[in-house]
């Protein structure tokens, strides 16, 4: 098995499985303890519109899709806030837009759309230099912007009312953990697709908060987690041939069931 590693699209794909782990911990911890899973599936499907007008235009889909991401995400902050709208409801009309663009952009592109499959189901092994350089830079503005802001961040997540009332800028990180959680969710796309992109970033927390309660604790646990089950799955992938991405989150189940059993005997 040793021998995989001496082919650079391995290395490359083990480097993209560590970065987005630290990232999809992040973003994901974050969400979770907002409440908010369901948007990182409207942001997702919303994407698949921002792919097929890429595909349409002829320009690239990765750019369209992180477009449409982040109008996605500040259009679900504004929908609530402008119009009272409730946060899932707004999230359901993005989601339900962005599909339907996708699908009508993706029909009336001329030909074949080859890569189309490679956003909606993922395949880690396709990472490039170019989207790793992407992947590290994006972990360095994360790290950095939670680092400065973790202590609001962590208020915001659990209790944003109480928050906003004692004065910190809970309109400020909301907007920019709602941008970096699009981009986030552009970025590894690659990795595990569209369809499958949910799973990563709250299967690792929601296993993590089994045996942990404090929200770093949970973040780091659940780095790790989606650390081991993504190299976990990736090397399962190359062994018995079969796609990466679905390996990857069967991984990530298979961890949570086992996590579960272990503390039902505790």
């Amino acid at each position: 098995m040793l021998e995989y590693f001496d082919y650079s699209f391995f290395r490359q794909a083990l480097a993209g499985v560590a970065l987005i782990s630290i990232c999809a911990a992040i973003i994901g911890t974050y969400i979770i303890s907002r409440r908010m899973v369901a948007i990182s599936g409207g942001i997702t499907h919303s994407c698949f519109g921002g792919l097929g007008l890429g595909y349409f235009l002829g320009i690239s889909p990765v750019l369209m899709a992180a477009v449409f991401a982040v109008g996605s995400a500040l259009g679900v902050d504004w929908l609530s806030r402008r119009f009272r709208v409730r946060e899932d409801s707004a999230i359901a009309v993005v989601w339900a837009l962005g599909m339907a663009l996708g699908v009508l952009f993706v029909f009336l592109t001329p030909g074949y759309v080859p890569e189309l499959n490679s956003f909606l189901f993922g395949n880690i092994l396709t990472v490039s230099v170019t989207d790793l350089w992407s992947f590290a830079g994006f972990a360095v503005i994360l790290g950095i912007f939670f680092l400065w802001q973790y202590r609001n961040i962590v208020a915001t997540a659990f209790d944003r009312d109480f928050a906003a009332v004692i004065g910190l800028p809970v309109r400020m990180i909301t907007i920019v953990m709602t941008v970096l959680t699009a981009v986030c969710i552009v970025l590894t796309i690659r990795l595990v697709g569209i369809m499958l992109l949910m799973s990563m970033l709250s299967l690792p927390i929601i296993t993590a908060e089994i045996f942990f309660r404090r929200f770093a604790t949970v973040m780091c646990a659940s780095a790790v987690i989606s650390l081991i089950s993504s190299v976990a799955g990736l090397f399962l992938s190359t062994v018995i041939d079969v796609p990466c991405s679905a390996l990857i989150v069967l991984s990530m189940v298979g961890v949570f069931i086992g996590a579960r059993v272990i503390s039902l005997f505790r």
